[in-house]
């Protein structure tokens, strides 16, 4: 019988690898008609901040040569709302529901994550830290060292389950905030979040974009991601969640050979919401096809030939 199960970071054990990406899988329930959500890993349930976003003005998406650009804007009812609405509809699901909290300032994630703290069936939050502070100029906390440290330093001092912070890309090396947050107190690092981009219509001459500027995601992303993957987890020794670009087995097989103890599918979800349960499925063919048993054998398992 396969072994499947992974160790998410402070003994949080999901019984597969095979997550979906926040932002892009909604709460989970938008896709009961199309996935069997209690065979999922973990499911990332979209943005929550601590007050009602009404997120960008459209557009706010734009698809782009093997990827799409987006500019949402967090848009969610806040946490209040999670708590008193969503919540009682996602917590008996039998796949581990992590919240993604986002934030402008630091007493803004304290708050937030106190509220889901108190969540039984919540085992963890996925820390985003890719947002602007706004006491800093509108600079996004995790692009230094020291904004990465400060949220995770104040979150992990009123958050006592497993505590995710999912990286920006847009960084000249990631594993120094890689280094910086495990430092602090993550228990696990997600990686990567989307890459700054840009699309412009030539006929109109004008960015595609109400905010000119948005996040890239999708194949095009990937082959950055699985080298910032396999980059970070040289340098700690937390879990890593790889994500970018995942549309098949072999790309979710891929980052887990450069180190990445589970993934999560983002963009591909918009493509075939099915997805998630096939590349699960093509993870377990490849085990079988290779002999392997546990797929901890998998992990990091990178052979680097030698010259």
């Amino acid at each position: 019988m396969l072994q499947t199960s992974v160790n998410i970071g402070r003994g949080l054990v999901i019984k597969n690898p095979v997550m979906t990406a926040s932002g892009t899988f909604g709460y989970g329930t938008e896709y009961d008609d199309f996935v069997d959500l209690n065979r999922l890993g973990g499911i990332m349930v979209k943005g929550t901040t601590l007050h009602p976003r009404q997120g960008n003005p459209y557009p706010r998406m734009a698809e782009t040569p093997s990827g799409m650009l987006n500019a949402v804007g967090l848009q969610n009812k806040g946490v209040d709302y999670f708590c008193q609405h969503i919540y009682p509809q996602i917590s008996a699901y039998d796949t581990a529901m992590i919240v993604n909290v986002s934030g402008s300032q630091v007493e803004d994630y304290i708050a937030t994550a106190e509220k889901i703290n108190d969540l039984e069936h919540i085992p963890a939050i996925e820390l985003n830290i890719s947002c602007p502070n706004v006491k800093e100029g509108g600079m996004a906390f995790g692009v230094t060292c020291a904004g990465a440290a400060s949220v995770v330093r104040a979150v992990r001092e009123v958050y006592d389950k497993t505590l995710i912070v999912k990286l920006s890309p847009n960084v000249t090396d990631i594993t120094e905030i890689a280094r910086a947050v495990e430092a602090e107190g993550a228990d696990s690092i997600s990686m990567i979040n989307t890459l700054l981009g840009m699309a412009i219509d030539a006929e109109r001459r004008q960015p595609c974009l109400s905010t000119i500027t948005g996040g890239l995601s999708g194949p095009a992303v990937k082959p950055i991601a699985l080298r910032m993957v396999w980059q970070t987890a040289q340098a700690v020794q937390i879990p890593i969640i790889g994500m970018g670009g995942i549309a098949t087995a072999i790309d979710a097989i891929e980052f887990l050979l450069a180190g990445a103890t589970a993934i999560e599918i983002g963009t591909y979800n918009f493509v075939d919401p099915t997805a998630p349960i096939q590349i699960l499925e093509g993870i377990e063919a490849y085990m079988q096809r290779h002999g392997f048993t546990d797929i901890k054998e998998i992990i990091g398992a990178l052979e680097i030939p030698k010259r």
